[in-house]
């Protein structure tokens, strides 16, 4: 199957050669430095003028419409008059897209993580994409017994001869292979583990962990319940980010493991919920 581009300023249309027939696909899902931070920006305000971005980057009003128009095509953000604003507080965006995103970030976050899980350890590992970095990233651990809800992580697991993966019940759903149901639920109570590693859609500035399906939000709570030690893995761009669905508070999290440091106004909550705060370089 032949490919090719058409090259446009800031992303590129792949053309696919199919029957003799030329079919536009979606645009490339890469995002270079200041479009990744653009976005995070617009994700804790929840609006942002492109004049004052242009300002913040220094770079003119017509590169910043560029990577708004390029977020957009993403589904990443709505273009409003004069600026971008949040996509959608009860939807989240694509798994693929979700992959891609702060990949980089989110691997060393996971570095950071497998680190503090030791060898000879029972955990769940929720469904996201960054809790699949974490799995990937305890590929040379020894006898652990890993619970999870997320074919992806089990795929990977299952590599590693030194570790026994157990797979839960219920319902696979298809656009990121994750289970849940009320089976999963069932089943995950059946365990008592040393750690839980889950992710996050958006963290509120008063600590409240949010996300977007309820059936997800289900399972994550039966795995904090049935955890000695909680472990959340988020990117910075989940701070301040809205979503529908109350998971936790951040209480209930042993330790968070991100990319930089967290907003100064959570300080304080932090320090009341007694949660430990590690930062990946």
């Amino acid at each position: 199957m032949l490919y090719t581009y058409l090259r446009f300023p800031t992303y590129r249309f792949p053309l696919r050669y199919d029957g003799g027939k030329i079919v536009k696909e979606a645009p490339m899902k890469t995002l270079n430095p200041r479009q990744q931070e653009l976005l995070t920006q617009v994700q804790h305000a929840g609006f942002a003028s492109v004049e004052t971005l242009a300002k913040h980057f220094n770079v003119t009003h017509q590169t910043i419409r560029r990577d708004i128009n390029h977020l957009a095509e993403l589904q990443l953000l709505r273009r409003f008059h004069g600026g971008a604003g949040l996509p959608s507080s009860i939807e989240n965006f694509a798994y693929n897209t979700r992959q891609t995103l702060f990949h980089e970030e989110k691997r060393r976050i996971a570095q950071l993580a497998a680190q503090h899980i030791p060898d000879h350890s029972s955990l769940f590992i929720d469904l996201g994409t960054t809790t699949e970095e974490v799995a990937k990233a305890l590929s040379q651990h020894k006898d652990l017994r890993v619970i999870t809800n997320n074919l992806n992580v089990a795929a990977v697991m299952c590599a590693n001869p030194d570790c026994e993966v157990i797979v839960t019940g219920g319902v696979v759903r298809s656009r990121d292979r994750g289970v849940i149901g009320e089976s999963t639920i069932d089943f995950i109570r059946q365990f008592k583990v040393d750690f839980g590693v889950i992710g996050i859609s958006g963290i509120e500035l008063d600590g409240t962990l949010l996300d977007f399906d309820y059936r997800e939000v289900r399972v994550a709570e039966a795995i904090i319940e049935q955890s000695r030690k909680v472990f959340l893995v988020a990117d910075h761009s989940k701070f301040g980010r809205q979503a529908l669905v109350r998971l936790a508070d951040m209480a209930q999290i042993s330790a968070l493991f991100t990319d930089r440091p967290v907003p100064i106004e959570m300080a304080t909550v932090f320090s009341e919920a007694k949660t430990a705060v590690y930062v990946a370089d």
